[in-house]
């Protein structure tokens, strides 16, 4: 009988996350989208020390718009485009930092090309790993998204640092303020990411769930539901928010420079 309820409450539980889940994806891809968008054509007419960081919210779209067309059939799709989206943190984290180098010291090397090969040459070795390996098991692509998010989840911090110390150096120039609105972003990705991967952490994302629906191992999340709903919910409104607020910043950004 227990084992019964539990099952209903499990299925319940993945009937919602899958009504609530494909309008929040949708929006949060178009929000994405129109960041990317927006953030490309920022660094495109600006010097070459915004490329990383373009190139890398261009990629996190990329990442994102798999979740709309999940391409079930081909397994090893949903593990490439982890990567990307690790790809794309790696990449921004870098062009922040080069930027904050480029604040000290005014100089800058390399060519907007070296940064798109070199994106380039990064997704096909991701794409070949995974290629080349055996199709992937329900584990190993959930394992491959913690990998994801525990990047992100350290290089966000990294990055929140390094704009801080932008700030610092650039705070009586006329994009300062832009700096700080590039802060409000990354502690939004923080709680995106964040809250992600405390779920995963405990077992309590939508993939183990789906997981044990099929080997029958048990979990705690009957347990703490208040717990795992509110992360989830933290989740769903900041990746909403960050790609809104990337794309605010870049446009207030464009307007500071003009």
């Amino acid at each position: 009988m227990e084992a019964n309820v539990f099952s209903n409450l499990i299925a319940s539980i993945h009937n919602f996350d899958i009504a609530s889940m494909n309008i929040v994806t949708l929006i949060q891809v178009v929000t994405w989208f129109m960041a990317s968008a927006i953030s490309f054509y920022f660094s495109i007419g600006n010097a070459r020390v915004w490329t990383s960081i373009s190139t890398g919210f261009f990629l996190i779209f990329i990442s994102q718009a798999y979740e709309l067309n999940p391409f079930t059939f081909y397994a090893k799709m949903g593990p490439i485009h982890s990567l990307v989206g690790a790809i794309s943190i790696v990449l921004i984290a870098h062009g922040f930092l080069e930027y904050y180098i480029f604040s000290r010291t005014l100089e800058i090397s390399g060519s907007k090309r070296a940064i798109y090969l070199f994106t380039l040459t990064l997704i096909a070795i991701s794409v070949g790993f995974i290629v080349a390996n055996p199709a992937p098991s329900s584990n190993t692509i959930r394992n491959i998204k913690i990998f994801e998010n525990t990047i992100w989840f350290v290089l966000t911090l990294f990055i929140i640092d390094q704009i801080r110390k932008i700030y610092d150096v650039v705070r009586d120039s006329i994009i300062a303020k832009g700096f700080l609105a590039f802060g409000v972003v990354f502690v939004c990705i923080f709680l995106w990411k964040g809250s992600e991967l405390y779920l995963q952490l405990y077992q309590w994302d939508k993939d183990w769930l789906d997981i044990i629906a099929i080997t029958g191992e048990e979990t705690d999340f009957d347990k703490y539901t208040g717990r795992a709903n509110f992360a989830l919910l933290v989740n769903q409104v900041f990746g909403l928010l960050s790609g809104l607020s990337v794309g605010g910043t870049f446009i207030y950004l464009y307007r500071l420079l003009k």
